[in-house]
């Protein structure tokens, strides 16, 4: 695919699995992204859903695994999937984290623990939960709340769209 073309220094694909909405299932654009380690490691992938018809990013899913540079957050400060966004939208306001709560998400035979996080930037809607595998994945949308529904949407991509070639 296009928009995932191999550079110098990118990681070739994470080794795990990235756990996002199918591309298929979405009516508009999708961009994806892989954060680099030091080593050539992959530390992170997240996916940019922007709307049918160029309006802009309406949702970024990011999955980073234990270790990752990119969850180490200091107190208040927003998630990388958050500030990915708001770069992508070319808003340049500061955001900071307000409140985090706990609920439980019924996800296929049992329940997820989600942690909404409340952005001081009202427009923004951010959850969070960590799968057994220990990697962390975070969504975040631009003026849509995220519904308990969205996570059954939720399933894991094939690792071939990560891979150079």
């Amino acid at each position: 695919m296009s928009f995932l073309r191999r550079r110098a220094a990118t990681p070739t694909g994470p080794d795990f699995d990235v756990l996002a909405m199918d591309p298929g299932d979405w009516p508009g654009d999708l961009g994806a992204g892989l954060l680099p380690g030091p080593d050539g490691s992959c530390q992170g992938v997240y996916l940019r859903y922007d709307l049918f018809g160029g309006r802009g990013p309406a949702m970024l899913i990011g999955n980073l695994p234990e270790g990752s540079p990119a969850r180490e957050l200091a107190d208040g400060e927003v998630p990388f999937e958050v500030a990915q966004l708001l770069v992508a939208l070319g808003n340049d306001e500061p955001a900071v984290v307000t409140q985090v709560e706990g609920t439980p998400v019924m996800l296929n035979d049992g329940p997820l623990i989600v942690r909404r996080i409340k952005i001081s930037e009202s427009r923004l809607s951010c959850a969070q939960f960590d799968r057994s595998d220990g990697v962390q994945v975070t969504i975040a949308t631009w003026d849509r709340p995220i519904t308990d529904d969205l996570y059954q949407l939720l399933k894991p991509l094939p690792a071939a769209m990560f891979q150079a070639g």
